[in-house]
């Protein structure tokens, strides 16, 4: 009898276990979610889409002049853009799944954000910091950068997954570089916690089918790293002024 209880719940374990993540799938596939899954994805962006909306109003209203203004709304709408077109997503990909075409388009808009919420992450520190003759350029080649980066999505989505990963990784980190520049130093602690976080989150960005909820992990890394930089943008750019672009 106890060897049957024993053997029963050996079974039932992997089954419980099934529930919550799907078994991994081939580099050329793309991980289907389970119903959990699908719904911590859509909660862990979701959740920060009226918090992210609301920082970036108390940005906008604390500018001081009309280049503050301009920054905090680009800022605001990368960050918030951010939230929104996961939540969109994810929300599309868990109900609208049969919509092939529909679900495509929304993983690109998805894949797209994300360059130019990086770009509109370091636009506060090019904009309102003075910086080193030789990185004044990154202002606008960041731009630049998530356009090249969102072409690339739109010609080549889902193509090299690897290659992907690169693009996002230089992007994050060339400009991290560009701001040790600054002579003031202020917030850089806080820049490389950020950035760390979002590393870290990597990890799990890339293991779908060995980490239960791995994606959902990977958002609420995500999160806490955009936290983290805003509370830098607000602390020493906007709470306290901020030395402006010539």
């Amino acid at each position: 009898m106890e060897g049957k209880v024993h053997s029963r719940l050996l079974t039932f374990q992997p089954q419980l276990y099934m529930l919550f993540m799907n078994s991994r799938v081939p580099s050329s596939k793309r991980y289907q979610p389970t119903e959990y899954e699908h719904a911590a994805n859509c909660a862990t962006h979701g959740f920060w889409i009226i918090p992210s909306i609301l920082g970036s109003s108390l940005l906008y209203f604390l500018s001081d002049d009309k280049w503050e203004s301009i920054t905090a709304w680009l800022y605001g709408t990368g960050l918030s853009g951010l939230f929104i077109m996961s939540t969109m997503f994810h929300t599309v990909s868990w109900k609208k799944s049969h919509l092939q075409t529909v679900e495509q388009r929304f993983h690109m808009c998805d894949r797209m954000v994300i360059y130019f919420f990086i770009a509109a992450s370091y636009a506060p520190w090019l904009n309102l910091r003075e910086l080193g003759p030789w990185a004044a350029h990154m202002r606008w080649l960041v731009w630049i950068m998530a356009c090249v980066g969102s072409a690339y999505v739109f010609f080549f989505h889902e193509k090299n997954k690897i290659l992907d990963l690169i693009c996002y990784t230089v992007m994050g980190a060339v400009p991290a570089f560009v701001l040790l520049s600054m002579p003031n130093r202020e917030g850089v602690l806080e820049l490389s916690m950020g950035g760390v976080f979002y590393c870290l989150g990597v990890v799990f960005f890339k293991s779908d089918g060995l980490v239960p909820f791995a994606h959902a992990i990977w958002h609420v890394f995500v999160a806490v790293g955009a936290v983290i930089h805003y509370y830098a943008i607000w602390k020493y750019l906007y709470a306290t002024g901020s030395s402006h672009m010539r």
